[in-house]
């Protein structure tokens, strides 16, 4: 296939969701720490690019073979609308996948065992995400999974990449004995750091099922917003960002964050602005744009601050 065709296979458009968890893990390690290895960065970066990329395809490629009918492949997937052959779809993944899995056991000769553990969870959660007979994608767990993996694990392993002898945590093996310690005080504060990327992750996702409820309803796909209702649904997506609000000020109060994060209330209006119109109506092509904008509205505000904090220090 033609490179443009693989962007549009992988949704490259899609990848500013693990791009900002990255940037933030890696200007936070910076400024807590004041600990940055731009080799295992990189390494990390390019298998975190890759793996997501393999997750979209392996997305694209079980909605083809799940679709109800020929002409909901026609209309909603990739593969029908290129033409593209499933056998180099599946060559696509598998190269990907390898080179992916290549870089993190290199980081992991790099670092330590622990990145190894939770490097190899990541991957079963984004393999399965959409891949099985009961893909998490098609469960009303889509959303917790979703932005805990990326909005969580994104930042944690990047800051851990770069501060792993700083005793966030550790795991070890001896004697068949495996042995994980955890500093409990430093992982809930790089949760706390992560909360506003896990919550407007699972916005996303969110604002994508409220969208499609009806046609996933038609192809047998049952998410969150089919238990809970869409009313509700709608009510949650609210009270998401409302929270990363909160977040980020609780953040700053116990000095986990720089006082200048408090700039992030210079982005209110827009936000509430942005979420109006989806409190509004819930059309894919009109308003599931919301979530991005206020993914990358939120985040990106996030990095902007947290770049200034730096060059204070």
């Amino acid at each position: 296939m033609s490179f443009k065709v693989f962007l549009k296979l992988a949704e490259i458009q899609t990848k500013i969701a693990s791009f900002f968890p990255f940037l933030i893990g890696a200007l936070f390690v910076t400024y807590r720490y004041q600990s940055f290895d731009w080799r295992n960065t990189l390494i990390f970066f390019v298998a975190l690019l890759l793996f997501d990329l393999t997750t979209t395809v392996i997305n694209n490629y079980m909605d083809y073979k799940k679709a109800s009918s020929e002409q909901y492949r026609r209309e909603h997937n990739i593969i029908s609308q290129e033409s593209i052959p499933l056998p180099l779809v599946r060559l696509t993944i598998m190269t990907m996948l390898i080179i992916s899995t290549g870089l993190g056991i290199w980081l992991v000769y790099r670092t330590d065992l622990l990145v190894l553990f939770i490097g190899m969870l990541s991957f079963a959660i984004g393999i399965f995400y959409t891949f099985g007979p009961i893909p998490l994608s098609r469960m009303p767990l889509g959303e917790v999974f979703s932005g805990v993996t990326m909005g969580f694990g994104i930042i944690f392993l990047t800051i851990y990449i770069n501060a792993y002898t700083e005793g966030i945590a550790n795991l070890s093996f001896g004697a068949g004995i495996a042995q994980l310690n955890v500093n409990l005080l430093l992982l809930l504060e790089i949760a706390l750091v992560s909360l506003p990327s896990v919550l407007t992750i699972s916005n996303l996702m969110l604002a994508n099922n409220i969208c499609d409820l009806e046609e996933d309803i038609k192809n047998h796909r049952f998410t969150l917003p089919y238990y809970i209702g869409k009313k509700n649904a709608v009510y949650l997506f609210n009270l998401l960002y409302i929270l990363v609000i909160l977040s980020i000020i609780v953040a700053v109060a116990l000095d986990i964050y720089p006082v200048v994060l408090l700039g992030i209330v210079l982005i209110i209006f827009p936000l509430f602005k942005n979420i109006k119109a989806f409190n509004k109506e819930q059309i894919k092509h009109k308003t599931f744009s919301v979530a991005v904008k206020n993914l990358v509205l939120i985040n990106g505000a996030i990095v902007v601050l947290l770049s200034i904090a730096l060059l204070w220090m």
